[in-house]
């Protein structure tokens, strides 16, 4: 049986849970998420922690996932989840326009990428984003998404990356 499924989930104060018919919803201070659950799983709330329970062996791969989930849910509701992407290059720089990002990466025309709702954009600088919500995997795909614009290539490093990632560079070809 799965380790992460076993360990129950901390409610903080602020936090209410509730589970009906085939989905659990996670309310908190900075809004409200829903997840479908696996037949299979029960969810159960005792005092502040949820405790997951596996009722049928043949979904014990969605035992911990299901519990994973359910762990970001809470802590986005609470906390939130952020990603940070630099723009390293000569003349790489992003704007804000209202809900949407405008992306100067080196080519002939501008790249306007529309956030989609529940996420936000920061521009601490030119040259840094920093994507804010409340939804683990769509403030990912987000940043997956702006950095699959232009990429750090493996020569120079110039790209959209990740605050955290170490690019590799290569050693140009001698003659």
């Amino acid at each position: 049986m799965s380790r992460i499924g076993k360990a129950p989930v901390t409610l903080p104060d602020k936090v209410e849970v509730a589970v009906n018919g085939g989905q659990i919803t996670v309310k908190g201070p900075l809004g409200t998420l829903t997840q479908p659950l696996v037949e299979g799983v029960a969810v159960v709330q005792e005092d502040k922690q949820l405790v997951f329970k596996l009722e049928r062996p043949e979904v014990q791969a969605m035992f911990g996932t299901l519990r994973a989930l359910v762990a970001n849910m809470v802590k986005g509701v609470t906390e939130g989840f952020e990603r940070k992407l630099t723009l390293v290059g000569v003349g790489y720089r992003a704007q804000l326009a209202g809900d949407a990002l405008n992306l100067s990466l080196g080519f002939s025309h501008p790249i306007i990428h529309k956030l989609p709702e529940g996420v936000k954009a920061e521009l601490p600088q030119q040259t840094e984003i920093v994507i804010k919500g409340i939804d683990k995997q769509k403030v990912g795909q987000v940043a997956a998404d702006i950095r699959a614009y232009r990429p750090p290539e493996p020569y120079k490093g110039k790209g959209v990356r990740y605050v955290d990632e170490r690019v590799v560079l290569k050693e140009t070809k001698k003659k």
